[in-house]
């Protein structure tokens, strides 16, 4: 006789808390945006060491935002706060470590990348996309692949955001120094705008690291993470700059739509993959504890007449 099991029911962090998550992360983003937008002729008072301070203060917030939600996604149970903050900082100081070396040293991307439309396409993807993909598998995979926190697939995707976080700030950072400070505005939707870019991205790569973690993948399956990861990175700054044939300064709210709009494609996607996968186990789980009870049912007991 065969014993009913009733399977376990997929736990929701992967469906409506996620995506719940993420409207709820990008409301924070354009409040950032709405308050500095109101504050924009502060900047004219402020002097040129005043302006730099705050523009690195503003660098911070759109992904101090993004840790401080994304961090109650999994309510069921929630990762261990100073493992998420040590996986943004190790990302942040990762990326600040060869920021120089690889955009100002090995490839001089300055020099090159925005001369061409093929150029900078293929510049974003194979320099700046790659480098933020290596960066975030890197940081994931040396701080808390083997850690025991690293319970579900879910925590692939909250931590390689982490540290694609980490490398949006240094990005910022670098765009406040590089002008002497930002204007309020158009600089805090340059900042969300990057921000976003970097996290989306990165939780596509969070996407088959957490699939690494739990499944038996082929060798190709982590390079081919990063390598998408990249693509769609390098794209991403592509549509950015050339959607309104005028860069980011001429329609800094046309680019800020289009960042929001990709981030939810991605992520929705991302979001939608991690729950099949989490069913995929459940229905597996459920279908080897169906034939151990059927197998355990059917031994007779030890001195039983056969």
């Amino acid at each position: 006789m065969q014993v009913p099991i009733r399977a376990k029911a997929v736990s929701s962090p992967t469906q409506s808390p996620f995506l719940r998550s993420i409207r709820l992360e990008l409301l924070g983003l354009l409040l950032f945006v709405a308050l500095f937008s109101l504050l924009k002729d502060l900047g004219a008072v402020l002097s040129p060491s005043g302006l730099i301070a705050l523009g690195l203060g503003m660098a911070a917030v759109p992904a101090l935002l993004w840790l401080a939600v994304f961090y109650r996604i999994d309510q069921a149970q929630p990762e261990p706060k100073q493992l998420v903050a040590r996986v943004y900082l190790a990302g942040l100081l990762v990326a600040a470590a060869l920021h120089q070396p690889i955009y100002g040293v090995w490839f001089e991307s300055s020099r090159w990348l925005g001369n061409y439309w093929w150029s900078q396409l293929f510049g974003g993807i194979l320099v700046t996309g790659m480098a933020s993909a290596a960066i975030v598998y890197a940081t994931v995979r040396a701080t808390i692949f083997a850690d025991p926190a690293f319970d579900e697939r879910l925590d692939g995707i909250l931590y390689a955001v982490a540290a694609g976080l980490g490398v949006a700030t240094v990005h910022n950072f670098v765009y406040v120094m590089q002008h002497g400070g930002v204007d309020l505005q158009i600089g805090s939707i340059r900042m969300v705008v990057d921000t976003l870019g970097y996290a989306s991205m990165a939780g596509v790569l969070g996407y088959f690291i957490g699939q690494a973690r739990f499944e038996k993948t082929p060798l190709y399956y982590l390079p081919a993470g990063v390598t998408l990861s990249a693509i769609l990175t390098g794209l991403y700054f592509f549509l950015i700059d050339r959607s309104g044939q005028g860069g980011l300064q001429a329609e800094p709210w046309r680019d800020l739509a289009l960042g929001i709009f990709w981030t939810l494609l991605v992520l929705g996607a991302v979001s939608w993959l991690v729950r099949r996968a989490n069913e995929e186990s459940a229905r597996v789980a459920l279908l080897a504890g169906e034939r151990w009870v059927a197998q355990d049912d059917s031994t007779p007991p030890t001195g039983a007449v056969q």
